[in-house]
C-alpha cells in the first residue's frame, strides 16, 4: 500500500496529484486571429500578429507536479515501489536488504538521498514483541518510508499531524524526527510498564512465606516459581527486543546528525531535536539494561529459591531415613535366627523390642528438632 501526504499549513493532508488539462481548443490557423469582436480576422502568415496568436493558442506544456513531504511505503506491491523510484530517482531497498545487520547495509548514501534503517517493534501490548526492519529515506524535503509491519506510533503521529496539534511538518526530516519521537514514546511506555510488572514479580518472589495455606491437612505453598520463572523470562526477552530498538535508534540518529555536520544545514528547531532523540534514546537504553540487571538478579533469586524447597525436600527424607534406621536395627537384631537368645524367652521381650524400637526413633528426632534442623 502507498501513501502520500502534503503539507497544509502546520498539518499533513493526503497528497492528490492535480490531473494534466486536456487542451482547451484545437490550435488556429496560422492566417486567423480572433478579434476582439470575436470576428475572425485574416493576417498574413509571417506577420507579428500571427505569431502572436500562435503563441497564445498553442498548447501550454504542463507544470510539474510538487513532489509531497512523505511517502508511506507499507508492504508495497512491485508497481508502487517503481512510481517511487521513478518520482524521486532512487532505488528503494527490499525486504531482504532491509533486514541484513551490516552497519554498512542499514546507514549510507546512495543517488543524493539518505537510507537509514532501524528494528522497530510490534505486538508490544503483550510480551511477545514482533521485531520488524523500518527503512527512511530523505530525498530533498521529502520522506520515503517502508515497512512490512504496522508499528502503533505510525498510526499515532499520524492521526496527531493530520490535526496540527503544534507539530511541524514542512520537510521530510520534520516528519522523520516527529516518526522517531513517537517510536521513542511508546518504548518509554513500555519499558515503564514492564518496570511496574518487574516490580509486581519481585514482590512475588521475596514475600514472607505467611501465604502458605493447609489443604487437606497438609502445607501447600501458595508461590509458583515455575510460573514466575516464565513472567521473568518474558520480560526478559522484551526487555531484549526493547533495548535492540533502542541501540538502532541511536545509531539512525548519530548517522544523521553526522550528515548535518558535515556542510549541510538543517534548522535549529530540526538540530535541538536530533540532540533530544539521542538523549531520550541513550537514557532510554540505559533504563533497559537496568530492569535487564533486575530481570538476572530475580531469574538467580528465583532458581535459588527452587533449589532451598529441593533442599528442604530431601532434608525431610534425610531425617526420615535417620530416624527409621534404629528401629531397622533393633528388629535386625531380633530376627537374626541364632538358637541362644535369652529375649526370645521372655514374656515381656515382645513389648521391650517394641519400645526400643520407638524410643530409638523419637531420640533423633528430638535432636534434630533442638538443633534446629527440622
Amino acid at each position: 500500500m502507498l501513501r502520500s501526504f502534503s503539507r497544509e499549513a502546520d498539518h499533513l493532508v493526503p497528497f492528490v496529484p492535480a490531473p494534466v488539462d486536456p487542451v482547451a481548443a484545437e490550435p488556429v490557423a496560422l492566417d486567423t486571429v480572433q478579434s476582439d469582436a470575436d470576428k475572425p480576422v485574416l493576417v498574413a502568415a509571417d506577420s507579428p500578429q500571427a505569431d502572436a496568436a500562435v503563441l497564445e493558442t498553442a498548447p501550454q506544456a504542463p507544470k510539474p507536479h510538487p513532489l509531497p513531504v512523505w511517502f508511506d511505503l507499507v508492504s508495497p506491491e512491485p508497481h508502487e515501489t517503481k512510481l517511487v523510484e521513478t518520482s524521486l530517482s532512487i532505488a528503494v531497498p527490499t525486504r531482504d536488504e532491509m533486514e541484513e545487520i551490516e552497519l554498512s547495509a542499514r546507514l549510507y548514501q546512495e543517488d543524493g538521498a539518505e537510507f537509514m534503517t532501524m528494528t522497530a517493534l510490534t505486538g508490544l501490548d503483550g510480551d511477545d514483541p514482533v521485531k520488524t526492519p523500518v527503512t527512511f529515506i530523505l530525498k530533498g524535503a521529502t520522506l520515503v518510508t517502508v515497512r512490512y509491519a504496522d508499528p502503533k506510533p505510525f498510526a499515532a503521529f499520524l492521526a496527531r499531524a493530520k490535526r496540527g496539534n503544534g507539530l511541524v511538518c514542512s520537510t521530510g526530516e520534520t516528519v522523520m524526527l516527529g516518526l522517531l519521537e513517537a517510536i521513542i514514546d511508546r518504548m518509554a511506555d513500555v519499558l515503564e510498564r514492564c518496570g511496574n510488572e518487574i516490580d509486581a514479580v519481585s514482590r512475588e518472589v521475596f514475600r514472607a512465606r505467611k501465604g502458605a495455606a493447609k489443604a487437606g491437612g497438609k502445607r501447600k505453598s501458595s508461590r509458583d516459581l515455575e510460573g514466575l520463572i516464565e513472567q521473568i523470562g518474558r520480560k526478559g526477552d522484551l526487555l531484549t527486543a526493547t533495548r535492540e530498538s533502542l541501540v538502532s535508534i541511536s545509531r539512525l540518529v548519530a548517522y544523521h546528525a553526522a550528515l548535518e555536520g558535515t556542510g549541510r544545514k538543517s534548522a535549529k528547531d530540526a538540530r535541538q531535536r536530533i540532540k533530544l532523540l539521542q538523549r531520550d534514546a541513550t537514557s532510554l537504553g540505559d533504563h533497559a539494561q537496568f530492569l535487564q540487571g533486575k530481570i538476572n538478579f530475580l531469574l538467580d533469586a528465583t532458581l535459588g529459591l527452587i533449589n532451598l524447597e529441593q533442599n528442604q525436600i530431601i532434608k525431610i527424607f534425610t531425617v526420615a531415613s535417620v530416624a527409621f534406621l534404629p528401629p531397622t536395627l533393633v528388629a535386625s537384631i531380633y530376627g537374626m535366627n541364632f538358637e541362644t537368645m535369652p529375649e526370645l524367652s521372655w514374656e515381656i521381650g515382645y513389648p521391650m523390642a517394641l519400645g526400643f524400637m520407638v524410643l530409638s526413633a523419637l531420640l533423633p528426632f528430638l535432636y534434630f528438632r533442638r538443633r534446629g534442623w527440622l
